[in-house]
């Protein structure tokens, strides 16, 4: 459709619209050339690249491969002209069993063939002496490999064997008695599995000596061509030696292109190189990549997505430009949409004003209503602390008539020893009134303490005191129940983060709570009725109330923390749910688990504080 509108716009450029579009298409055109050539470029480039390191990474392998079968080679010469069968041999003891045994060590080591030279360069001794080619017999000194052994002691040369007409790397090391030349020891190493292994890389892999000579490769029609023409006298010197045979020594078949290696045989196109030098050798490993088909497809793959790019963005444009010949026609039509638009908007604007009133009043009662809510709260808990209080005002009332009662015999004592002019025994009675009136104070204090809810901030709270001061609130109930509250207070010096006077508060109704419960059950349980222990988690401490009382089935465990609604006759259904609020204040958790017959455990977690110093 596109082009369809552009061809029928070329076709009328009387009007203004009609050359726009007829402009539109020639730079359409003319951006779409320019991007398939701009593609094809980075795509050369980019296929190059690609190839560039992926002959890079394979030369090196190919290296590796080379290099890991010449070391392993390299040393058998040295070790075998060490060996006293060789030295045997050359002093005119039993050839056949060196025979024998170069045969087998060239078979463990993959070795071409080993055969040992006496003094004038004739073989001896040799791992093929039962081939047709067996190498027994023949005059190798015209070899430079055996001349360079005799110079220097050890010599390695590259040639096709005379006999066998194969080629192979020659290592050989000189055997000497003292100072007098024994013969040479000879190792011929072919590299045919090597040359398998490069073939596995892919591509064309080949080895040139300094000269320039292919001495391996993977394409068997190059070996012994050279990458440039010889001089004459190097082309004699080969010839004389016999070093290459009768191979014709021609140029390789590769010609350089703008960077890269045009092959013609076997497989004709474009190539990269990579060159590398072989270490410890004279040698250079070149390897060629085709490139050719990864240029084509790397090419078609940019020219697509640059295609694909440019002709949304051309069709994006021609949306563009067809709207803004449109724009004019509909600029009335937007002018009273706008006119319109602004008045809905303002009718709108008057609604939400309304809307946003009302629904701050309703924020405000909300608001309002929640802290009516809290002070309904905070009047419930105290009720819930003057209802325990009124529980527990005769057990107080008792515990301060006996302080009383004994306050009165200690005054009348002190009064007998004053009269007696007994200091010591006037001044332990009064000590022990001081101690009397301390512990009223105490009491007192827990009590006035107890009727108010805290508004400080939370603080550290010893358990150890917390825990006391609940147990002497319920000592006189704990008492006529008949109930002896078994206790474990944890490390000394234990704190949590709370409100001592609140945290009493929970745990004298979960202990009341308890009480009751464990009233209503006939005959009673066995020993320990009420348990009340302290375990650390972490940061975290656990104050665990466990009773033997009748127990709660899961709807009721579900129910505890609900307003208004309780298990006992004449309860209110508050002090669980103030307990909860209290605890959740400080930070906590309080959680009931229950089962009917066995009894309830009420678990406190509160955040540990920091213990202080003992001194």
């Amino acid at each position: 459709m596109f082009i369809r509108r552009m061809v029928s716009q070329a076709r009328a450029p009387a009007s203004p619209e009609g050359w726009s579009w007829l402009a539109f298409g020639l730079a359409a055109a003319l951006l779409l050339a320019i991007g398939l050539i701009a593609a094809a470029d980075l795509g050369r480039s980019r296929a190059i690249a690609a190839m560039d390191a992926r002959a890079e990474d394979g030369s090196t392998l190919a290296i590796a491969i080379l290099r890991g079968e010449l070391e392993k080679q390299r040393a058998l010469p040295m070790i075998l002209a060490r060996d006293p069968d060789v030295r045997s041999a050359l002093s005119g003891g039993n050839r056949h069993a060196l025979d024998l045994k170069f045969a087998s060590i060239a078979r463990e080591t993959r070795t071409a063939v080993i055969y040992l030279l006496d003094v004038t360069g004739m073989t001896i001794a040799a791992s093929n002496w039962d081939e047709p080619t067996s190498f027994v017999g023949n005059d190798y000194a015209f070899r430079d490999y055996y001349l360079g052994a005799i110079l220097k002691g050890a010599a390695e040369q590259f040639a096709l064997g005379t006999v066998s007409q194969r080629p192979g790397l020659y290592l050989t090391s000189r055997i000497n008695d003292g100072d007098r030349l024994l013969g040479v020891i000879v190792v011929k190493v072919e590299f045919d599995r090597v040359e398998a292994d490069w073939r596995a890389l892919g591509g064309q892999i080949y080895v040139a000596d300094q000269r320039g000579v292919v001495l391996l490769s993977t394409v068997p029609d190059w070996r012994f061509h050279v990458e440039a023409p010889l001089d004459e006298e190097t082309q004699k010197e080969i010839r004389r030696s016999l070093q290459f045979g009768e191979a014709p020594l021609l140029p390789l078949p590769l010609t350089p292109d703008d960077g890269l290696v045009q092959s013609a045989a076997p497989l004709s196109g474009l190539n990269v190189l990579s060159r590398r030098d072989v270490s410890t050798t004279s040698w250079h490993l070149d390897m060629l990549l085709p490139v050719d088909q990864a240029i084509r497809v790397e090419q078609w793959r940019l020219q697509t997505l640059v295609a694909l790019v440019l002709l949304v963005g051309l069709m994006l444009a021609a949306f563009l430009l067809r709207r803004r010949q449109q724009a004019a026609m509909r600029l009335l039509a937007a002018a009273e949409a706008k006119a319109e638009l602004e008045r809905r908007v303002e009718e709108r604007t008057a609604e939400l004003a309304g809307s946003n009133r009302k629904l701050l009043e309703e924020m405000a009662e909300r608001a309002r209503a929640q802290m009516r809510l809290l002070d309904m709260r905070e009047e419930l808990a105290k009720a819930n602390r003057l209802a325990t209080l009124g529980q527990i005002t005769a057990g107080v009332a008792h515990e301060i008539n006996q302080p009383l009662a004994a306050l009165r015999t200690y005054a009348e004592n002190a009064r007998t020893f004053v009269a007696g002019k007994d200091e010591g025994a006037a001044t332990g009675a009064l000590g022990k009134i001081i101690g009397l009136t301390e512990r009223i104070g105490t009491i007192t204090e827990t009590l006035r303490g107890f009727a108010r809810r805290g508004s400080r901030a939370l603080e550290p709270v010893l358990l150890s005191e917390a825990i006391a001061g609940a147990l002497m609130i319920l000592d006189a109930p704990l008492r006529q129940a008949g109930i002896t509250p078994q206790v474990e207070t944890g490390a000394p010096g234990l704190r949590v983060f709370a409100r001592r006077v609140e945290l009493e508060q929970v745990l004298v109704n979960l202990l009341r709570n308890a009480v009751e419960a464990i009233e209503t059950v006939t005959p009673r349980p066995a020993s320990p009725l009420l348990w009340l222990g302290i375990a650390e988690t972490g940061d975290d401490v656990s104050i665990v109330v466990a009773d033997r009382g009748p127990g709660l089935d899961e709807a009721a465990v579900a129910a505890l923390f609900t307003p208004f609604r309780s298990s006992k006759p004449r309860g209110l259904g508050l002090g669980l749910v103030i307990c909860h609020d209290i605890v959740t204040a400080f930070g906590g958790t309080l959680i009931a688990a229950c089962k009917p017959g066995e009894g309830c455990i009420f678990t406190i977690t509160l955040r540990k504080a920091q213990a202080e110093p003992t001194p």
